[in-house]
């Protein structure tokens, strides 16, 4: 019984600690906090050690903040007919054709 002992407090506290990554695990996903929390230590460690991977992270946020959607190379192509709103060109004065 005197060897078993050690090997028992081991397993108790390793399954004590795993108990308490599992409960931390479920009450951040609740909360919400993991993905802002992640997000800023991949990015540190970006900028640290990786720039492309730093770079590539922002060039990921812009695309994920994006207003138009654009459309996948697998759709089907249909015409515009100018119902997608596009940002005014400057060439022509800020305006907009007529259809006619």
């Amino acid at each position: 019984m005197g060897g078993l002992l050690p090997f028992l407090m081991v397993v108790g506290s390793l399954a004590m600690v795993m108990a308490f990554f599992t409960w931390l695990a479920v009450l951040v996903r609740r909360r919400g906090v993991a993905g802002s929390a992640f997000r800023s230590i991949v990015d540190v460690y970006d900028q640290a050690w990786h720039a492309t991977g730093h770079d590539s992270h922002y060039e990921i946020q812009v695309q994920a903040e994006r207003k138009l959607p654009i459309p996948s190379p697998d759709d089907p192509w249909r015409p515009d007919h100018g119902m997608i709103t596009r940002p005014a060109s400057p060439s022509r004065g800020g305006a907009r054709p007529v259809p006619r």
